[in-house]
């Protein structure tokens, strides 16, 4: 690895490092240690730091010039969660010569500063002395972020379950106790609101499930013929058999339109969470146009718009639509729907955007790249 001028090779504390971590290589024929993301720490053979890169500086906020040619527990005075000497405990130089370094770890630097420490012993040979410490440092913002994600996703699941969980519970215990009381009347309303709160817990699980896939790249998609158009008009059909006048939506085609394959299944998922999200949150007609379009690098794709005339998103809420538990308003829903909207949308390699309809309201536009996978050519 080629160490810049700022570090080991300018100050006399040991040759450049190539790649592999070895002295020698040509100039410019390595990764300059300041181009890496991560904080990097090398010492050699005696303990003492031969490069220490810019973002291992501002990790630590320990300039350079104060830690090259120092004792690497001197310039990184490291300690364990329970305050103890990390570098006393792991004696990478004196330990056993069958260690080759040390996994991820949280560790505390002076002020109680925390960050992310992994080491990399580096041998001649198996059982050698050790000839350079490699130490790995990164921050640890990224990792609360995913941490408040995670805690945040739990809370969430635990409230909107809590709910219908009671509902259940409460008129099953009412009903078993009490059965010869009840109308038949009074029967069927509770038996459906079981049912309702037992489908408001099915379709949270159901996107949990869904948000696990997309956060682990393992959504699967079955593609095959979807008729777009059809898939509209019956989602339209499902909302006016559920109440809604059919007056307020208003459906474009505009032909012909190129063959789409996508997961019809998939894609119900995605109309119907943009509809419910219009006809909920939105306000007059609900307008879903379909046409052909322009996916990604100029590909053939189809496009679905769907507006609303509502008050619309505002403008500063508009970057954050898609991330987990943005809510339009505090009319339900878990705020996870458009999060998964968007994961799909991608899974399939199409795109998706939200800005303000021509009367005011919410537009959401996503676009499916068209035509027969690979396999089938």
């Amino acid at each position: 690895m080629a160490v810049s001028s700022g570090s080991a090779s300018s100050h006399g504390h040991g040759p450049p490092l190539n790649g592999t971590g070895e002295s020698g290589g040509p100039a410019g024929s390595g990764v300059d240690p300041d181009e890496l993301p991560d904080g990097l720490v090398v010492a050699d053979e005696h303990g003492r730091i031969i490069c220490f890169n810019t973002a291992a500086a501002r990790i630590t906020a320990v300039p350079r010039a104060d830690a090259l040619g120092r004792p690497l527990e001197q310039a990184l005075p490291l300690e364990d969660l329970k305050g103890r000497r990390w570098w006393t405990l792991t004696d990478p130089y004196g330990g056993l010569a069958i260690r080759y370094g040390q996994p991820e770890r949280n560790l505390l630097l002076p002020g109680g500063r925390e960050v992310l420490v992994s080491a990399r012993y580096i041998r001649e040979h198996p059982t050698g002395p050790v000839r350079r410490v490699v130490v790995s440092l990164r921050g640890t913002e990224a990792r609360r972020r995913t941490e408040r994600s995670h805690a945040e996703l739990i809370a969430t699941v635990a409230h909107e379950l809590r709910s219908p969980l009671t509902s259940v519970k409460g008129f099953t215990a009412t009903l078993l106790a009490k059965w010869e009381r009840f109308t038949d009347a009074q029967k069927r309303l509770m038996l459906e609101t079981v049912d309702a709160d037992a489908n408001r817990v099915t379709r949270l699980i159901a996107e949990l499930l869904d948000i696990s896939r997309i956060d682990s790249g393992r959504l699967e998609l079955r593609r095959q013929p979807v008729d777009i158009a059809a898939a509209v008009r019956r989602h339209i059909q499902a909302h006016t058999a559920s109440g809604q006048d059919p007056d307020r939506f208003l459906v474009r085609i505009q032909q012909p339109l190129p063959d789409l394959w996508a997961d019809p299944d998939k894609i119900d998922q995605i109309l119907g969470n943009l509809l419910e999200n219009a006809v909920r949150h939105g306000e007059g007609t609900v307008t879903i146009e379909v046409a052909a379009g322009a996916a990604k690098n100029d590909e053939k794709g189809t496009g679905v718009t769907v507006t609303d005339e509502g008050p619309g998103i505002p403008e500063e809420s508009m970057s954050r639509v898609f991330t987990r538990f943005w809510r339009g308003s505090k009319r339900g829903g878990t705020g996870l729907g458009l999060y998964i909207v968007k994961g799909i949308v991608e899974a399939h390699g199409g795109t998706i955007t939200v800005g303000r309809g021509a009367g005011g309201g919410a537009e959401f536009r996503f676009i499916l790249p068209v035509g027969a996978p690979a396999y089938l050519k």
